[in-house]
């Protein structure tokens, strides 16, 4: 009995009145082939349903559709909408990830240059442990009319760079769609920035509108190797020496998947792709986790030396995220060893990334930007090299705010991926990895990128570029400062608990110049720089 009654149970129901309702309609359109046609739409829509019910009972891939079939269709509904359902109705201004509302909401405005004030006071909770603020003077200052620029390149370096103090981070063709490329770029050149290519080789988008490029060379060497997947010097040097180059960046890490490689698959790999990034159709296009040109300290500042040679004295440095304090330390101690020193470092945080990752290594793998920036700044100044190497900062950059908070705790200039994708229509769908992207940012499909019209966004990368400076001046002035040069821990404090308050410097230390030489007792070098070896990553146990 109880068998008899389970098409009738809620379970089944949906499917039973399908399947009733369309043997009903087919009955009435037999016994009045006059209604037959009225009915014929219904029947089909029935019947389909009921057909879908039946697949639903016999696939065997979901436990949910097997007990609930048609209905639990529903479910999965809901969940494919479910982002865009908290997204659009459910988050505060405050909320969101990785990316806040609030945060998305000023980039979007100031590309446009919409207004981008806030009425009615702050949102913030600024009574809750973890808020930050600046220090403001009392006799502010006149808001600077320079545009700030910083000049990379050391003593070794033939041909300095004037950099702004914001530019485009990491992001490769590839990833991003020719469209994309083309507005960052062209955005770049109009507002006097740098726009850095990412491991995915410099292409012709990138050469097609002229701004400055930060040429990113990764473990794959893609545009300067050879088949086989090593280094050809003589590829980077004919690239590396075109005038729109203008620094040359070796990707340790990056801050989304520190320690990890990654493939493209040989389905991927198009004619367009294999030209730019020199590899052979049909074949997996593959970044490996580590570099294959060198394996110690010692051999990655010769490198570094060589790119810088061969660039025809460019400046040379890297891009990584922190990992084993040791091993930054050890990359010190090679420099003093063999007296080559990088023009630049790029210190990437965990928080970075505007690819697809493992959720583990995305969410717990790797130092966040801030210690990093310190980190490495402390350690420069402890091996007397901080005045020769420039020092950049990237992940999770948007703001003026979060310019003048990196710059405070050491880095010199500041780069932004997610802020500029932002400025070029991207809502956060994160659907980066899909190539269902749908503003044509990030993807390659033409029907989709087209979306993305290159003359109005290139207007839109240039204003928020040119707004955000416009608000970082005036956060200086208001310090009483004239450059961001000239920002300091002591300018930021940050709330520890409900009733304690600590400023930058207390939380963020600083070396004394040549402390790491002279043999330190603090705490976050010691050890480390004890265990670090220039010979080798390895540690000394």
């Amino acid at each position: 009995m109880e068998t008899l009654l389970i098409p009738f149970s809620p379970r089944f129901i949906v499917l039973t009145i399908c399947a009733v309702v369309t043997a009903l309609l087919i009955g009435f359109g037999i016994a009045d082939r006059k209604i037959f046609d009225i009915l014929l739409i219904p029947i089909l829509i029935f019947g389909a349903l009921t057909l879908l019910g039946v697949r639903d009972l016999m696939q065997k891939g979901h436990a949910v559709l097997r007990n609930y079939p048609i209905s639990a269709h529903i479910r999965f509904l809901l969940e494919e909408i479910r982002p865009e359902m908290r997204q659009y109705f459910f988050e505060s201004e405050k909320d969101g990830m990785p990316f806040s509302r609030d945060i998305r909401a000023v980039v979007y405005q100031r590309a446009k240059m919409q207004l981008d004030k806030r009425p009615f006071g702050t949102q913030e909770d600024v009574y809750r442990e973890g808020y930050e603020w600046m220090h403001h003077s009392v006799s502010p200052k006149t808001h600077a009319e320079e545009k700030f620029r910083v000049t990379i390149g050391g003593p070794d370096c033939a041909k300095p760079y004037s950099a702004s103090v914001f530019n485009i981070s990491a992001m490769s063709f590839g990833a991003l769609s020719p469209n994309a490329v083309r507005a960052l770029n062209a955005g770049a050149k109009k507002g006097g920035f740098a726009h850095d290519t990412g491991e995915g080789g410099f292409s012709p988008y990138h050469r097609e509108m002229g701004g400055d490029i930060i040429w990113e060379i990764g473990s794959g060497y893609f545009g300067c190797r050879h088949l086989d997947g090593t280094f050809d010097p003589k590829a980077f040097a004919r690239v590396a020496s075109e005038d729109q180059i203008k620094m040359v960046e070796l990707k340790i890490s990056q801050g989304a998947k520190p320690g990890h490689g990654g493939v493209l698959p040989a389905a991927k790999v198009s004619e367009e792709i294999s030209k730019i990034r020199g590899v052979s159709m049909g074949e997996d296009c593959i970044s490996p986790a580590s570099h294959r040109a060198f394996s110690t300290p010692t051999g990655m500042m010769q490198f570094i030396a060589e790119m810088r040679r061969l660039s025809g004295g460019k400046p040379a440095g890297f891009k990584l995220c922190i990992g084993h304090p040791w091993e930054f330390l050890a990359i010190c101690k090679a420099m003093l060893e063999t007296g080559i020193y990088p023009d630049f470092i790029v210190v990437d945080g965990n928080e970075g990334g505007t690819g697809a990752a493992p959720l583990e290594f995305m969410d717990h793998l790797g130092m966040p930007m801030r210690e990093g920036v310190n980190f490495v700044h402390n350690a420069l100044i402890g091996i007397n090299a901080r005045d020769r190497i420039k020092l950049g900062a990237s992940g999770k950059i948007a703001t003026a705010f979060d310019m003048a908070r990196a710059m405070a705790i050491g880095a010199d200039w500041c780069n932004s991926a997610r802020g500029f994708m932002f400025s070029l229509g991207c809502i956060q769908s994160l659907s980066c990895h899909t190539d269902r992207c749908p503003t044509g940012v990030a993807t390659q499909d033409p029907t989709r990128a087209r979306a993305l019209y290159v003359p109005l966004k290139i207007d839109r990368v240039h204003n928020y570029h040119h707004a955000t400076l416009h608000s970082l001046t005036e956060l200086i002035a208001a310090a009483g400062l004239e450059h961001p040069q000239q920002l300091r821990p002591i300018h930021f404090s940050q709330r520890t608990s409900t009733t304690q308050v600590q400023s930058f410097a207390q939380l963020y230390p600083a070396l004394r110049p040549g402390e790491l030489l002279e043999g330190t007792e603090d705490p976050r070098f010691r050890d480390a720089w004890r265990m670090a070896r220039a010979e080798t990553f390895q540690p000394a146990l």
